[in-house]
């Protein structure tokens, strides 16, 4: 065996070992694709069980929490990155995040800045108990079971919040489902052109693009699903649930294939 064969054996089996602890998705465009996919499904997914199903806010969420401990009890169970099971998860947050918020802020009687208030606060410190307790919020790689499960309690409180800030933009501030969602997409944009053109920390900016792809899908959701009396295009939740969730297994099928195929490891023999 020459030396580069012994240098790219070593070097696939580092990058081997680097996947084999790694649990999470890498941050890529294609994962914030999923992830807006993910997040405007769970609006729509959440409103057809507790409005168009009429199971109610309450029932919906116990059942959809309920959904959300089985993948992630599989997820914290397993040893290395599912796409299927990691995305059932991000779902899985995001439709429970959508009827906790819709029971604190309505059946509660909270309202939405009340509700957005204690979801930040909530979000708030467990990042500040993660920075601390850890070190770092970092999240290209993740494999102890304290950090993984305070990256999935975040994400929860998150996708929740979101659901909150989305309604008050919508509704209460006047500006509705549209314009809502242009604003949302707007500062989201501004903090894409901070990634490539700050020097400002990328953890920082993922979490804010991350907590702000959620009320940018809820007022997509409620904007694809509403009748066009309430400023909606009137889809309804049923074809808009089956057609996003069309793009997101889509997307996350060919994230699998890709895992499956061994990468390519350049690395040039010296002269």
């Amino acid at each position: 065996m020459t030396i580069y064969s012994e240098i790219r054996k070593d070097a696939h089996d580092l990058e081997d070992d680097v996947k084999a602890v790694n649990k999470v998705a890498q941050i890529t465009l294609a994962f914030w694709i999923m992830k807006i996919a993910a997040t405007t499904v769970g609006e729509t997914a959440g409103d057809l069980f507790s409005m168009t199903m009429k199971i109610g806010y309450a029932a919906s969420s116990i059942m959809l929490l309920a959904f959300f401990f089985v993948t992630l009890g599989a997820q914290l169970k397993s040893k290395t990155f599912h796409p299927f099971l990691y995305w059932g998860v991000i779902l899985a947050t995001s439709t429970a995040g959508t009827t906790i918020s819709d029971l604190m802020t309505r059946t509660l009687g909270l309202g939405y800045a009340s509700g957005a208030a204690i979801l930040i606060s909530i979000l708030i410190s467990i990042l500040v108990y993660w920075r601390m307790s850890v070190g770092s919020l970092a999240v290209n790689y993740i494999k102890q079971p304290k950090v993984e499960m305070l990256y999935w309690m975040a994400i929860l409180v998150s996708n929740t919040l979101g659901t909150a800030v989305g309604d008050f933009l919508a509704d209460s501030s006047g500006l509705g489902y549209g314009m809502s969602n242009l604003l949302i997409a707007g500062v989201i944009a501004l903090i894409a052109s901070a990634h490539f053109f700050t020097t400002i920390s990328r953890t920082v900016l993922f979490w804010g693009a991350f907590i702000l792809t959620r009320p940018f899908g809820a007022t997509m959701g409620d904007l694809l699903t509403k009748s066009h009396e309430k400023g909606g295009l009137g889809f309804g939740t049923v074809g808009s649930s089956a057609v996003l969730m069309g793009i997101l297994l889509v997307f996350v099928f060919a994230n699998y294939v890709n895992l499956k195929r061994k990468p390519a490891f350049k690395l040039q023999p010296a002269e």
